[in-house]
C-alpha cells in the first residue's frame, strides 16, 4: 500500500462565500457557526489571532467576532490582528467581539461595578441595517461586566439598556457592526433576524449552502480527489460512517469497499440493518467480517473498562487492516470525522490553536509500512447537519437518528467481565429501552413538531451491573441481575440532565424487561445529571 501524507478533503475547497467566525474562547463559538449555517451560509471557526494576510487568502465574505470570558485589558487577553479591520470585509462583533473592536479601533472599554447577566430590555437608537425593522424595544441576552464606554471615531451608538449605555454600535461606512448582547442565543428575541440582516443586507450574500448543493459539491470534490483509485471505509453502522459510505459510494461507486467488523458487541438488529441498507439498498461492496468469537476470547475475564477499550480498539484495526491487505492496492481511507472532533482535538486543519480537549477519536494507528490518504468529507459538519445530509442521501431514518453508541459497544455497558450470557441479556434489555423511548420521542415529535424538543430523550440505553439481587417471580425466590436504565436530555453531550420520563413509560419499560429478559429481576433508573456523572457508565 502506498505511503502518503494525510490531508483533509475540505482543505482549499470552501464554498465561494463563507463566514469566518473568530474564536475568542466563547462558550457560544460553535453556536454562532451553527446559526449562520441555519441561514444557509457556510461558516467556519478560525483562531482569533489569525493574521490578516492568512485570513485574506481564505477569501471570507464576512467576519464574526465571538464573545469570550476575558477582559480586553487583561495581560493574557485574546487579541487579534488590527489589520483585519482594513481588509474591507464586513465584521459583526458579539460581546467580547464588540469590546475588542472598540479597543482596537481607538474606543474605550470600562469595567463597571454592576454586571448584566441574562435577559435585558434593549432600546434602539436611530436606524440600522442590522436592526432593520425589528421593534424599538426588544429582549436580548447579556453576559458581561466590562462594556464599551467610548465608541471609536466614525461609530454611532445604535441601542442601549438601563445598565449598558452602548449595547450596540456600528460604522456603516466601513461595514463594522457590534453588539454587547448575544444575537446567537435563542433568548435574544430578534437575534437570528439581526444575523440575517447582516448576512443578506449588509454583506449581500446568498442563502446557497443547501443540502442539495452540498451533496453535489462533495461528490465533485471526492471524484476529483480520488480519480480512478480505490477507497476503503471502516463501516460501523453509526451515523457518521454510514453517511460517509453513502456519500462516497454515490461519488465513485464500486471503487469503494466498506469493511464491517462485527465484533459481537453491537445492539440488537444492527448487523442486519447494515447488511440491508448497504448491500441491498445501495449495492455497496461490503465485506462483513464475523469476528464475534475472536472478540469473545479476547475479552474473556477482562473487567477493567480501559483495558476493554484498549483491546477492542487495537483488535478492530488488526481485523480491518487484514481485510485491507486482502483487497490490495488501496490508496484512500474514508472516515467519519466531524467538525466537533476537529475543534475539540485542536487539530491544525481548522487553523486553530485551541488546547486539546480530547485526543482525536479517529486518529488511526497505522501498522508499520501501511498508510493511506484520508478522505474526511464530513470534517466541517456538525452532527445535526450530518443527519440531514444522510436523509438527503436516502439513508433510512432509523439509521440516521441512531442512538449515540461507543466504539467498544456493549462491552463497556456491562460492568465487569463480558460473557455471551451477559451480552444477550443486555442486548435484549437495551432493545426494549430503545423501542419504548423511540416511541416516546416520536409521540413528542408529533405534539411539538420538533425533532429535538427540549423534553425529548437525547440518549437512552441499558446498563448491566456486576451484581445480583433477591426477587420473587411467581411463588419462587430469585437471585438475578438488575438492569440500569439511563436516559438523558442534552443538546451537545457536554452537559446532560436525566430525562423526566412519565411514570407509565418507566413502568412499561420495567415490566417488559423483567417479563421478557431471562435472568433479570429488577430495573432501576439513574437520575444523576452530567456533571457530576458522565452519560455512559464506563
Amino acid at each position: 500500500m502506498q505511503q502518503t501524507t494525510c490531508s483533509s478533503l475540505m482543505q482549499g475547497l470552501r464554498p465561494k462565500q463563507f463566514v469566518a467566525v473568530f474564536d475568542f474562547g466563547a462558550q457560544y463559538g460553535q453556536l454562532i457557526a451553527r446559526r449562520v449555517r441555519d441561514l444557509h451560509v457556510y461558516s467556519e471557526i478560525v483562531p482569533c489571532d489569525i493574521s490578516a494576510v492568512e485570513l485574506a487568502s481564505m477569501h471570507p465574505s464576512a467576519i464574526i467576532l465571538s464573545g469570550g470570558p476575558a477582559s480586553v485589558y487583561a495581560k493574557d487577553a485574546p487579541s487579534m490582528d488590527p489589520h483585519v479591520f482594513e481588509l474591507g470585509i464586513p465584521v459583526f462583533g458579539f460581546c467580547y467581539g464588540q469590546q475588542i473592536m472598540a479597543a482596537t479601533l481607538g474606543g474605550a472599554v470600562g469595567h463597571t461595578e454592576k454586571g448584566e447577566y441574562g435577559p435585558a430590555e434593549l432600546k434602539r437608537a436611530g436606524s440600522s441595517l442590522v436592526f432593520g425593522d425589528t421593534p424599538d424595544h426588544q429582549k436580548v441576552w447579556m453576559s458581561h461586566r466590562d462594556s464599551v464606554s467610548c465608541v471609536p471615531q466614525g461609530f454611532s451608538v445604535t441601542s442601549s439598556t438601563d445598565t449598558c449605555p452602548i449595547a450596540s454600535m456600528e460604522c456603516a461606512a466601513k461595514k463594522l457592526y457590534a453588539t454587547q448582547f448575544h444575537p446567537e442565543v435563542r433568548h435574544t428575541q430578534y437575534g437570528q433576524k439581526l444575523l440575517s440582516n447582516f448576512l443578506f443586507k449588509v454583506c449581500d450574500l446568498e442563502p446557497s449552502w443547501t443540502m442539495d448543493n452540498i451533496v453535489e459539491e462533495k461528490i465533485a470534490q471526492i471524484r476529483a480527489r480520488v480519480g480512478d483509485k480505490k477507497v476503503i471505509l471502516a463501516l460501523s453502522g453509526g451515523v457518521d460512517s454510514s453517511v460517509v459510505a453513502a456519500l462516497v459510494h454515490r461519488a465513485i461507486g464500486k471503487q469503494l469497499t466498506c469493511v464491517f467488523v462485527n465484533h459481537g458487541l453491537l445492539r440488537k438488529g444492527e448487523p442486519e440493518l447494515v447488511e440491508e441498507v448497504f448491500r441491498k439498498q445501495f449495492d455497496v461492496d461490503l465485506v462483513h467480517v464475523h469476528a464475534e468469537e475472536r472478540y469473545a476470547k479476547l475479552l474473556e475475564g477482562v473487567s477493567e473498562p480501559e483495558e476493554k477499550r484498549k483491546r477492542i480498539g487495537t483488535e478492530f484495526w488488526k481485523v480491518f487492516f487484514e481485510q485491507a491487505q486482502k483487497i490490495g492496492d488501496v490508496q484512500f481511507l474514508a472516515q467519519g470525522t466531524i467538525y466537533p472532533d476537529i475543534i475539540e482535538s485542536g487539530a491544525r486543519k481548522t487553523g486553530g490553536k485551541a488546547s486539546t480537549i480530547k485526543s482525536h477519536h479517529n486518529l488511526i494507528p497505522f501498522p508499520e509500512g501501511i498508510h493511506f490518504d484520508l478522505i474526511e468529507p464530513l470534517d466541517h459538519f456538525f452532527k445535526d447537519e450530518v443527519r440531514e445530509l444522510g436523509l438527503a442521501l436516502g439513508l433510512p431514518e432509523k439509521m440516521v437518528y441512531r442512538q449515540p453508541f461507543p466504539g467498544p459497544g456493549l462491552a463497556i455497558r456491562i460492568i465487569g467481565s463480558v460473557t455471551l450470557e451477559k451480552l444477550e441479556q443486555l442486548r435484549s434489555a437495551d432493545a426494549i429501552v430503545r423501542e419504548e423511548l423511540d416511541a416516546y420521542n416520536e409521540q413528542l415529535y408529533k405534539q411539538t413538531g420538533e425533532r429535538n424538543s427540549q423534553h425529548a430523550c437525547w440518549q437512552y440505553f441499558a446498563v448491566l451491573p456486576d451484581i445480583k439481587s433477591v426477587g420473587v417471580m411467581g411463588d419462587e425466590r430469585t437471585y438475578q441481575r438488575p438492569v440500569i436504565l439511563r436516559a438523558v436530555e442534552s443538546s451537545d453531550a457536554m452537559t446532560a440532565d436525566w430525562a423526566k420520563l412519565p411514570y407509565d413509560v418507566l413502568s412499561r419499560i420495567s415490566s417488559r424487561i423483567v417479563d421478557e429478559v431471562a435472568g433479570i429481576n429488577r430495573v432501576v433508573y439513574d437520575i444523576t445529571p452530567k456533571p457530576p456523572a458522565t452519560i455512559e457508565w464506563e
